[in-house]
């Protein structure tokens, strides 16, 4: 890519600030358009792995994102009610030995305040708030696009980094219909010191049982645990992140399993519990056209059961960048990185929503065997932590 217009890059969430910034530091100039007002990320945890990781030590961020996070020890699979462990994966140093970095939970709001002071160390005014995107055209030598009111924007090309509902999606491939998958996801984060001492583990907890899991793991050095219970529930259809909930009923859902998620549930502000719809799109064949591609979860929207929309978002980011910066044409450059980006991502589409079955079998037994027969260790160094964007041969 030798033009000297920038890359516009609509949405400033995790996935498409990290877009630009990947595209600064190899020189190819970015522009950032967000709806919003204000910049800002809602009150979650994220998980950050290896290959998501790998991205943000090539582009200086790592140091910052494990000062900000927890560094749990151990990632495990645990029966819902007496808390047996089924499977575990070492984190912490054996980890960080095995893979190059550190296994990192964060708050999300954490992660993209770094994200955001990175992209305006690069350039002050790579991102522009209030911008919503309405409509592009594109020709041989380049895209404009247009915002609400009508202003237009030169570039070389443009990436949908716009989220679940994104417009470029929509009008670069329509929208695909969602789907309700049958679970609603409860989120609730709250002190540690709430928490009696035992209950304080510096661990990724996946609590697994009839047709509910849970997930729990600390935030911001240990003094915060996330929540996250996942309840099949027919007929929910809200898919707001930030519609607050009954706090009754989410104790309710998790009656009668272990103490610990007892006590987290009981330490919830009553006022913040917020439950939500999980809906899933089938994985796109092609989001591109030409100048046009997507990322992050405008092209493959996942469901949250192996913790790695983010970590598909930032590979995205780190390949595109990749692409774009090898010296071919802009529209080769994206073929290209779609090309190398949709087996991978359809894999973890597809084994993500697979995990549904698998944490909700319908008694102990059920859950016991199946475990038995999978090394959730092995496979996952094997294929999915051990993936770098930055050095994977590309097609």
């Amino acid at each position: 890519m030798t033009s000297g217009a920038p890359v516009l890059v609509a949405g400033a969430g995790i996935g498409g600030l990290t877009a630009a910034i990947c595209l600064m530091r190899a020189d190819i100039p970015a522009r950032v358009f967000e709806q919003a007002a204000v910049l800002g990320e809602i009150g979650a945890g994220i998980q950050v792995s290896a290959n998501a990781g790998r991205v943000y030590r090539d582009i200086g961020l790592m140091d910052a994102i494990e000062a900000a996070g927890a560094l749990p020890e151990t990632y495990r699979f645990r029966m819902f009610d007496d808390g047996a462990v089924l499977q575990e994966i070492p984190l912490g140093e054996a980890y960080r030995a095995r893979h190059g970095v550190p296994y990192v939970t964060i708050h999300r709001a954490d992660l993209h305040s770094i994200l955001v002071d990175a992209v305006h160390r690069l350039a002050v005014d790579a991102v522009r708030l209030g911008a919503r995107v309405d409509d592009f055209t594109q020709d041989g030598a380049g895209i404009v696009l247009r915002l609400a009111g009508g202003e237009t924007i030169c570039g070389v090309a443009l990436v949908g980094a716009d989220g679940v509902k994104s417009t470029v999606r929509r009008l670069l491939i329509g929208d695909p219909p969602a789907r309700y998958t049958g679970d609603a996801v409860w989120r609730a984060i709250v002190p540690a010191e709430a928490l009696p001492p035992a209950y304080r583990d510096n661990a990724v907890d996946i609590w697994v049982g009839p047709g509910r899991h849970a997930v729990t793991y600390p935030l911001r050095g240990g003094r915060f645990v996330n929540f996250v219970g996942c309840v099949e529930h027919p007929g929910f259809e809200d898919e707001s992140w930030t519609t607050a909930h009954p706090w009754e009923e989410m104790r309710d859902d998790f009656a009668g399993w272990h103490p610990r998620i007892g006590a987290i549930i009981e330490a919830a502000d009553r006022g913040q519990c917020y439950r939500w719809a999980l809906r899933i799109r089938e994985p796109a064949d092609n989001w591109s056209d030409g100048r046009v591609t997507l990322l992050g979860d405008a092209a493959h929207a996942t469901l949250p059961y192996m913790a790695q929309g983010a970590a598909m978002a930032v590979e995205d980011a780190a390949v595109l960048a990749r692409c774009l910066c090898a010296g071919d044409p802009v529209v080769d450059a994206i073929g290209r990185y779609q090309r190398n980006r949709i087996p991978r991502t359809t894999r973890i589409v597809n084994e993500s929503t697979a995990n549904r079955a698998l944490f909700h079998l319908p008694d102990r037994q059920a859950l016991r065997d199946a475990f038995a027969r999978r090394d959730m260790n092995a496979e996952r160094t094997a294929w999915l932590f051990s993936y770098d964007a930055l050095t994977v041969p590309l097609d």
